[in-house]
């Protein structure tokens, strides 16, 4: 049987303590590319809200801080490196989890080909080499040869993705820095060559340009928070991991929010709304527009700003999608062999690698469709993210469900909060949902089976997801044994760390979880409140 296979491989897990709570801050950082969302996002919220894009960005970040909160209270109760795949499992079931991790995967496999692109665009175009951003062939190779080098990075180590994580994190913020306290000076200075505008504290209002450009904004806006999660996908090789990467992902939000609302101000201010809003269907290049213009021969350095946050997100967000897949595997939702960890490096590097070269295959191939085929498959992320982040919500306040009226901080920050941040997400998936039905809403503006292939590209990915999920049912279903249950009211109340190698049925040594029929709540591992069964001691 595929359970007594598991039990039988040696007992080699994730290293323990590879990484600090700055780390974690950092990777979850450097999973939303900052730099590169802007530049992506910037030009088409201006040309929906104007001058209250500042806003727009302000209100994006309330469903992400909601929903941050139920990360930071799950993995308080679970550190599980599977996250939202393992959160939802325990409170709702294995096939509410399934699909949870489904999503979290496929992101990955999404994004992973463009932000390489991105980070060789401009890292061409930072050294001058123009020429090179045109020839398609020299590009592409380059980006492939790109996800293999930092794929390999994520597997050699997770020290050694932190450093390079700190590393990439200070020269963008530098740059970013620089851009935003010249473009300022220069807006002051009447020196800037557009209709600037003086920046004003109404500009974060977020409904100053009415109902439905807030809307449209927010589908835009909310998403460029996305990745922070990162940080807690690496809580079992974190330090104090019941309470730091939980932490981390809260703080990154802030920190993002800041940033995103100080380049915000920057841009709208020295370039006005009309370049902005002519010029939102250049997107992420719009940033290499205004650097000539803010910093003259300096350009370079906001070049590589979006550069190097491009690269950075290239390697932190195979991170949820690598981490999802071992969990799955752990507990046999997935074969046994994508939750190999290398004995050397102590790295899920099959999962790792799996991730890439799908990734690699899936830009390879939609790019030969046409470069508009992939900026569609990029939107049709905003389906996924909005759907596993909702769901999220819901487990944290299922999950805690008997502890929720002990407090009024439980309630509101552990029930109603993410309840709240997982309605508001699913408001915005089903305008997502609505938008994308149009096919001039696509870049593409073509017709896929009547539809807007974004929205063509979500459905399809997500029937494959159903397909894989009962044929693997159909297959081998000791996952589908578990029940959802409730958390265990000493993991709660702080009295006992769930470790790391605790994680129930599944996991290498662990038993299956209580069967069908069971009492949820009494049984041991998945249902919460035992102890799961595994070895009690984080990577072991």
């Amino acid at each position: 049987m595929a359970h007594d296979r598991v039990r039988d491989e040696p007992d080699v897990g994730l290293r323990p303590n590879a990484i600090g709570f700055v780390d974690a801050l950092v990777i979850g950082l450097n999973a939303t590319s900052p730099a590169y969302s802007l530049a992506a996002v910037i030009g088409p919220i201006v040309a929906l809200v104007g001058i209250y894009a500042p806003g727009v960005m302000f209100a994006s970040f309330v469903p992400m801080l909601l929903i941050a909160s139920a990360f930071y209270y799950l993995n308080k109760v679970d550190q599980d490196c599977g996250t939202t795949f393992s959160w939802v499992t325990r409170a709702m079931g294995p096939w509410a989890g399934w699909l949870g991790g489904w999503a979290i995967t496929m992101t990955g496999v999404l994004v992973v080909g463009s932000l390489a692109d991105v980070a060789v665009s401009f890292t061409l175009l930072a050294v001058g080499l123009d020429g090179w951003v045109e020839n398609d062939l020299v590009r592409r190779l380059l980006t492939v040869l790109l996800i293999i080098v930092m794929t390999a990075v994520c597997v050699i180590g997770t020290e050694l993705s932190a450093k390079v994580q700190n590393a990439l994190i200070l020269l963008q913020v530098a740059f970013l820095l620089v851009f935003v306290v010249v473009a300022l000076y220069r807006v002051y200075a009447g020196t800037t060559g557009f209709d600037s505008i003086e920046p004003a504290a109404d500009w974060l209002n977020p409904f100053g340009a009415g109902g439905a450009a807030l809307t449209g904004g927010l589908l835009l806006g909310v998403f460029i928070y996305w990745g922070w999660e990162s940080a807690v996908n690496l809580t079992e090789e974190t330090e104090d991991s019941a309470t730091a990467p939980g932490r981390a992902g809260l703080w990154s939000t802030v920190v993002l929010l800041v940033t995103y609302l100080s380049v915000a101000f920057a841009v709208v201010a020295f370039a006005g709304t009309a370049f902005l809003a002519e010029n939102a269907g250049e997107e992420e290049f719009v940033f290499a527009q205004l650097a000539g213009d803010v910093l003259g021969g300096w350009d370079w350095i906001l070049l590589l700003a979006v550069a190097t946050s491009a690269i950075a997100s290239t390697q932190t967000t195979i991170i949820p999608a690598s981490r999802t897949a071992l969990s799955m595997a752990r507990r046999q939702a997935l074969p046994q062999h994508f939750g190999h960890i290398s004995p050397r490096f102590r790295t899920p590097d099959v999962s790792t690698w799996w991730v890439a070269g799908i990734a690699i295959a899936w830009y390879v191939v939609v790019n030969q469709i046409s470069a508009n085929a992939l900026f569609d498959s990029l939107t049709a992320l905003s389906l996924l993210i909005a759907f596993y982040y909702a769901l999220t919500g819901v487990a944290c306040a299922v999950y805690y469900r008997r502890h929720l009226t002990e407090s009024v901080r439980n309630f509101l920050l552990i029930g109603l909060g993410p309840v709240v941040g997982a309605g508001l997400l699913t408001w915005l998936l089903v305008r997502s949902i609505i938008d994308m039905s149009d096919p001039a809403n696509s870049y593409s503006g073509t017709s896929w089976f009547g539809l807007g292939p974004p929205l063509v590209i979500g459905i399809v990915i997500s029937l494959i997801g159903v397909v894989l999920m009962v044929a693997w049912r159909l297959r081998d279903a000791v996952f589908w044994q578990e029940r959802p249950g409730v958390a265990d009211p000493d993991l709660v109340r702080g009295t006992i760390t769930r470790s790391g190698g605790d994680r129930g049925p599944g996991a290498p040594g662990g038993p299956p979880g209580p069967g069908p029929g069971s009492d949820p709540g009494t049984g041991p591992g998945i249902d919460g409140t035992g102890s799961g069964g595994g070895s009690g001691r984080k990577g072991s």
